[in-house]
């Protein structure tokens, strides 16, 4: 056996016996939740809705909470609806609420929330573990994090995308009825232009049929134009323009006779920046003398800019890692508690492990 795989077999021995422990003892990645009511009603509001140019006034339906201000002035019999669903809360107060009365049934022991935590934190570790080689832990962790992924975002764009923007406009009432209640009622034949991309999706499916996948060419092809189109609109008024007119700014900043020193010193930088990258992108001279100098700086202010993007990237990387070794330390293992959550917890945890 290798000098480095002995050394991570005994790493690895030693912290399970430390989490077995540990978890035997009941102090560490356990989570706990509470039933709260929902109560919502509907009320009726008037939707600022315009017809040939004119206003016109259209009754809509809208759920809000029973103990919103909205709620009161409902009308005598409005329909409601209420359920019961759990809201995961600190270990604190369910120790809180223990101590002060053992018998409380408000909060208590969360299986499937405790499950999750402990399911999150072995992928997080298998994640980690390509850091020592590839292996199958952190490929199974890897297939099955993309893959939720996958069918996490494709359920978040039937119900946010397809049902309300596609069935919810062919065919409001049963939409309505069944997944939208305040889903307002489309009028006319308008509604029917609709069936055109219902049909560009269906032939966009066709890519998975063995023969007669050329027929889904047709929709990727409009559906590359118009994004390419919307795109290229939006960038431009976001981008170019937003830059230009960036620039256009005063060499000197100045107010009632008093000029601001470092306000103006970063104008004219960025002004003397902006040409001196333009001046590189030139190349209709021969980059020499002066206008090769000035080409020079504008090199140095693009690797400078290049630098500052990479390394506000890599601060966002390290910040997502700050974040899974805090879930970790925090909510998994219960070394740390930053946001005083398991005051009594961490005691007692802490008491047991010396003793």
């Amino acid at each position: 056996m290798k000098t480095e795989t002995l050394i991570w077999t005994v790493v690895l021995v030693l912290a399970g016996a430390w989490l077995i422990l540990r978890t035997s003892q009941g102090n560490m990645g356990l989570a706990y939740e509470r039933l709260v009511e929902k109560q919502f009603v509907r009320v009726d509001d008037i939707a600022e809705t315009y017809t040939d140019g004119e206003p016109t006034g259209r009754m809509i339906e809208r759920w809000v909470p029973a103990d919103s201000p909205e709620a009161s002035e409902r009308l005598p019999g409005t329909d409601t609806i209420e359920w019961t669903e759990s809201e995961r809360v600190a270990p604190r107060m369910f120790h809180e609420a223990e101590a002060t009365d053992p018998q409380q049934a408000d909060i208590r022991f969360s299986f499937r929330h405790t499950l999750g935590l402990w399911v999150a934190a072995i992928f997080t570790l298998a994640i980690f573990s390509f850091l020592y080689k590839d292996n199958p832990l952190y490929r199974l962790a890897e297939a099955v994090v993309v893959g939720v992924s996958a069918a996490y975002w494709m359920v978040v764009g039937f119900w946010t995308t397809i049902v309300p923007n596609l069935f919810g406009k062919l065919f409001p009432p049963p939409i309505k009825d069944w997944a939208m209640p305040d889903l307002p009622l489309e009028q006319g034949y308008a509604r029917w232009l609709y069936l055109v991309p219902l049909i560009l999706g269906i032939m966009l499916l066709w890519r998975l049929a063995p023969k007669g996948a050329w027929i889904a060419r047709w929709p990727l092809a409009y559906i590359i134009g118009t994004t390419a189109g919307l795109r290229l609109f939006s960038h431009m008024q976001a981008d170019f323009v937003a830059q230009i007119n960036n620039v256009i700014i005063p060499l000197v900043e100045r107010e009632g006779g008093v000029i601001f020193f470092w306000e103006s010193l970063a104008n004219i930088t960025i002004i003397l920046g902006v040409l001196a990258c333009l001046v590189y992108f030139f190349f209709s001279i021969e980059h020499k003398g002066v206008f090769g100098k000035t080409a020079r700086v504008g090199i140095w202010v693009l690797m400078i800019t290049f630098g500052a993007s990479f390394g506000y990237t890599v601060m966002g990387r390290i910040a997502l890692l700050a974040i899974r070794l805090e879930f970790l330390f925090d909510d998994w293992l219960w070394l740390i508690d930053p946001a005083g959550r398991r005051l009594v917890g961490v005691a007692t945890s802490l008491i047991m492990t010396i003793t």
